[in-house]
């Protein structure tokens, strides 16, 4: 990734007197099933003393919908709906639309979020507050996430709890070590760090361009801070089973740089799970009739109950409700393909597909 932006790039314009609080900037590609109660839940946190118009901005960007996405946003009074720059060659599409609205925004702070987002009352206020209590250039929230269906709610607290071991909050905010992580779903940066940043420009190809910013953060010690914020937003990251396939088939590889040695461990965990209390169970069938309180079986059972225990405790860090993570191991095979899809579209094939468009990677 560049560490600077090339002089041809177009430069976010420099803080001018007279600027408004806030620009709040969402990208939006076939967003008709969720844009409504993102933006409903933003438009609400006008008041008398931080109002829409005045005080701060709303931005959508759609990027070529095919869907009601557009009409949608342009049913909110005072949200302003813009067209991306054309797409050029090496620029995501995500990436191009927050770049656009970027040349626009006339905030003191730039929020990027995503359509699919909640956001609770009060949230942007608050934000802003903390990004001063803390004194950092960039404020990152992980959302709570909202699932349904049997895959998802298996599946969902597996990913999670090893984004949260990969990416500890704490150490991801300690300007002391190198390790970063954002979560493009809500990202708020001043509008100061965000030019010596470069802004979207600065990680135009990038699949996960919110990490990437976040390791520019670092380098470029702008502050960074990132948390778990449940008080703050929610999303409900995948609608379908299918998408939620195509989005962790994009994303797992480049979220853990092990994820050939992830899969193996996963299935170390299947073969434990299913298989210590088969043995126990031999062993108690076809052993001795009368079975001592400590026999291979027994060990065998504790060995489970330890490993059972092991794995729960690892999968509560995901921060999903406690049904969720009791179904996780059904979810394990299922995580262990996409690990293994992930990597092969991204290190073999070199491209992954994300909403109708192919990206190298």
């Amino acid at each position: 990734m560049p560490e600077a932006v090339a002089e041809a790039e177009p430069q976010i314009q420099a803080t001018e007197p007279g600027e408004i609080e806030l620009t709040v900037i969402i990208p939006a590609r076939n967003e008709e099933d969720c844009l409504g109660a993102c933006l409903a839940s933003l438009v609400a946190q006008s008041d008398e003393f931080f109002q829409l118009g005045r005080d701060w901005e709303l931005l959508v960007v759609d990027d070529g919908s095919t869907d009601r996405t557009r009409s949608i946003a342009e049913s909110f009074d005072r949200v302003t709906v813009l067209s991306p720059a054309k797409l050029e060659k090496g620029w995501t599409g995500k990436a191009n639309a927050c770049w656009t609205a970027a040349q626009r925004a006339r905030g003191r702070w730039l929020l990027f979020t995503d359509a699919d987002t909640i956001h609770e009352s009060g949230n942007l206020r608050r934000a802003i507050h903390e990004a001063e209590k803390y004194a950092v250039g960039v404020l990152s929230y992980s959302p709570k996430q909202l699932v349904s269906g049997l895959w998802q709610r298996a599946l969902m607290p597996l990913v999670f709890c090893e984004l949260a071991l990969a990416y500890p909050p704490e150490k991801v905010s300690n300007p002391e070590l190198r390790i970063a992580a954002a979560n493009g779903q809500f990202l708020l940066a001043s509008r100061e760090a965000y030019r010596i940043l470069g802004g979207h420009a600065s990680v135009k190809g990038e699949i996960l361009e919110d990490v990437e910013l976040a390791f520019l953060a670092k380098r470029r010690k702008v502050g960074l801070r990132f948390r778990y914020a449940a008080d703050a937003l929610s999303t409900r990251m995948y609608r379908t089973t299918g998408a939620m396939i195509e989005g962790w088939t994009k994303n797992l590889a480049l979220l853990f740089g092990n994820c050939l040695i992830l899969a193996m461990w996963r299935i170390l965990d299947i073969l434990l799970l299913l298989g210590l209390p088969l043995l126990a169970w031999g062993y108690w069938s076809y052993g001795v009739k009368q079975v001592p309180l400590f026999t291979a079986g027994w060990l065998l059972a504790l060995v489970w109950l330890r490993n059972l225990w092991r794995f729960y405790a690892r999968v509560a860090k995901s921060n999903f409700p406690a049904l969720d993570c009791a179904i996780a191991p059904l979810a394990l095979p299922l995580f262990v393909v996409l690990l293994y899809r992930s990597w092969f579209q991204n290190r073999v094939l070199h491209r992954v597909g994300w909403k109708g468009r192919t990206y190298p990677a």
